[in-house]
């Protein structure tokens, strides 16, 4: 069983940043393609973000695309989302999780995805 573990949530003013880490317990996200989704209170879970390990490509959903960035440090050990221009509305918590063989439609589902982190918890003030 695979475990995702996230990190970087907090409270940040709107205009500001965080930077979310996600790391597995294999050590490693080799051949593993790693979505960031988010879930505010009463909403269903949002796509927010996706590596696709196949051909190394990142995917944004239009809400965040030009202010969130998706990438990973050379030892594939640990997925980041740089969150840049934070506003109010990005208010949720936010999780990271692996599947393998994704293709570029089943990025955006969260059931083509097998394993997910516990999340942590991003709230942006007016």
């Amino acid at each position: 069983q695979v475990q995702l573990v996230e990190s970087g949530g907090g409270l940040v003013p709107a205009g500001g940043s965080l930077r979310l880490s996600c790391k597995s317990s294999l050590g490693t996200f080799n051949r593993y393609s790693v979505g960031w989704f988010r879930q505010a209170p009463g909403s269903e879970r949002e796509f927010v973000a996706a590596f696709k390990w196949s051909d190394v490509s990142t995917h944004y959903s239009d809400s965040v695309k030009g202010r969130f960035t998706m990438s990973r440090d050379n030892a594939k050990t640990t997925m980041y989302l740089q969150m840049n221009s934070l506003k109010t509305e990005d208010t949720a918590v936010y999780y990271c999780a692996a599947g393998q063989r994704l293709i570029t439609s089943s990025l955006r589902l969260p059931n083509q995805y097998d394993y997910w982190g516990q999340g942590t918890q991003v709230t942006v003030s007016s």
